[in-house]
C-alpha cells in the first residue's frame, strides 16, 4: 500500500512493481505448463483411496493480478467418492466455482495458476492423474471424457449463432466419434435431448438457444455434460435463475441419470435446500478455505464452524414467522492482504481467546465430520 494513501491506493511505481514480479512468476508456471512430450510419469499418481473419484489434496490456486495477489483458493482438501454427490457451499467468491475449474484447468491464465496441492483424478484401472501436473493435449482428452461441466449461466454458455444439435454434435465428434458417421452422432445427440427430459427432441435439434426457455437452455447443457457418461460431473449452479417448479424438474434429472451412467456429482450452490435435497457430502466453504465438512445429515444436525450455524440461521424455515432473517455480521477480509488468524475471526459472534492465534488446523469431530475451529481445540486432537 502507498504510505499516507487511502486502504488500497497503489502509485503507479507500486502497480508496475507488482505486475513485474507477477510476469516473473505466471512465465515459470506457463513455461512448465506448455512443454511438449511430457512423460506421463511427470503426472501419474496413486489415488489415496480407490474409492475416490477425485480428491483434492491442499489445493492453491491464485490470480496474480496488479493489485496482489488474490488467494482464491488456499489449501483445500476434500474427496468426492465415486456413486456419490458432494456439495460445495459458501458465498459468492469463496472460491467453490475457481476449485472446480481448477479440475477443468480452465483457470484464466496466465494470471490465474495451480501453485501448489494436488488433484488426483481416478482414471479406473489402477490409473490416476494428478491435474496440477497434468498437460494441456492430455486435458482435451480428459474433458468431456471423465471430467465434465454444467457452467453456471446456460444463457452465455450455448453459442448464440449455432442452432442446438451442431453445439451438442461438436461436444460427441470430438471427444467420441471416432469411426462414427454424421447421421450416428445426429442420432446420440437427439437420444441425449431425449434422455434430459425434451420431448421435442428432434425439433429442438434445429432451435437456436435463444428460442427456449431457460429451464430447456439447462437440459441442454446437461445433455452436452453428459454427452461422454463422465466419470465426474461439475454442477456449478444448475438451478441460477430457475422457477421453483423447473428446479426441481432439473434436480430430479441430475439425481436420475447420476444413478444410470454411474457418475459422481460435485455440486456447486449457494442453495442450502439444493444441498439437503441432493448432496451426500457436504464441504462448506469460506476465503477460499474449508472450514467444515462432513455428511449431509452431521452438517444440517450438528453445524460446528460458526460460519456453518451461521448459514443455517439465515434460511428461512416453513411455518416458522421471524420479522427479520439473520445476517451475518461484518464483511469478508480484503482477498489481496488475507491475516494471520482465523479468517472469519472479525465477523465470529462465537470467539474465544486462542481465535486470536494462527489459521485454525483441522478437527475430526467423527470418522466423516471436520472443522476447522478452535472452539473445538480442547476437546480433540488437532490433526
Amino acid at each position: 500500500m502507498a504510505k499516507n494513501k487511502p486502504e488500497g491506493y497503489l502509485t503507479a511505481k507500486e502497480s508496475r512493481k507488482i505486475s513485474k514480479e507477477n510476469r516473473r512468476i505466471t512465465n515459470q508456471f506457463e513455461k512448465a505448463r506448455k512443454r511438449r512430450n511430457v512423460p506421463e510419469s511427470e503426472y501419474m499418481t496413486t489415488m489415496h483411496n480407490a474409492d475416490n473419484a477425485v480428491e483434492f489434496d491442499n489445493l492453491h490456486t491464485y490470480f496474480f493480478t496488479d493489485a496482489g495477489t488474490v488467494k482464491s483458493v488456499d489449501g483445500v482438501s476434500f474427496d468426492v467418492p465415486v456413486g456419490k454427490t458432494v456439495g460445495v457451499v459458501g458465498e459468492s467468491g469463496c472460491g467453490k466455482s475457481v476449485t472446480s475449474l481448477s479440475l477443468m484447468q480452465l483457470i484464466q491464465r496466465p494470471q490465474g495458476q495451480i501453485v501448489e496441492g494436488e488433484i488426483r483424478l481416478n482414471l479406473g484401472n489402477g490409473k490416476a492423474y494428478n491435474i496440477a501436473k497434468t498437460p494441456n493435449e492430455k486435458m482435451m482428452n480428459l474433458r468431456g471424457n471423465h471430467v465434465s461441466m454444467i457452467f453456471q449461466e446456460p444463457m452465455t454458455s450455448l453459442n448464440p449463432v449455432f442452432r442446438i444439435g451442431e453445439q451438442v454434435n461438436e461436444v460427441i465428434s470430438l471427444h467420441d466419434g471416432e469411426g462414427k458417421s454424421k447421421e450416428e452422432i445426429k442420432a446420440r445427440t437427439i437420444k441425449l435431448l431425449e434422455m434430459v427430459g425434451i420431448a421435442n427432441s428432434e425439433g429442438v435439434y434445429q432451435m437456436y438457444p435463444h428460442e427456449l426457455s431457460g429451464g430447456m437452455r439447462q437440459r441442454v447443457m446437461i445433455a452436452m455434460a453428459l454427452a461422454c457418461s463422465p466419470r465426474i460431473i461439475i454442477a456449478d449452479e444448475p438451478t441460477t435463475a430457475l422457477d421453483v417448479t423447473i428446479q426441481a424438474q432439473i434436480l430430479d434429472l441430475l439425481r436420475n441419470l447420476k444413478d444410470k451412467i454411474n457418475s459422481s456429482i460435485m455440486l456447486i450452490t449457494h442453495d442450502l435446500g439444493v444441498i439437503a435435497e441432493m448432496a451426500d457430502y457436504v464441504v462448506v466453504m469460506y476465503a477460499g478455505r474449508v472450514v467444515e465438512k462432513g455428511t449431509v445429515r452431521e452438517i444440517f444436525t450438528n453445524p460446528s464452524h460458526p460460519y456453518t450455524i451461521g448459514l443455517m440461521a439465515s434460511k428461512p424455515v416453513v411455518g416458522k414467522q421471524v420479522d427479520r432473517l439473520y445476517s451475518i455480521p461484518g464483511k469478508v477480509p480484503n482477498p489481496v492482504d488475507m491475516p494471520d488468524y482465523c479468517y472469519y475471526k472479525d465477523r465470529c459472534e462465537m470467539c474465544v481467546e486462542s481465535c486470536s492465534g494462527k489459521y485454525p488446523g483441522e478437527i475430526s469431530l467423527s470418522e466423516t465430520h471436520k472443522v476447522s475451529c478452535y472452539r473445538f481445540y480442547d476437546r480433540k486432537e488437532e490433526k
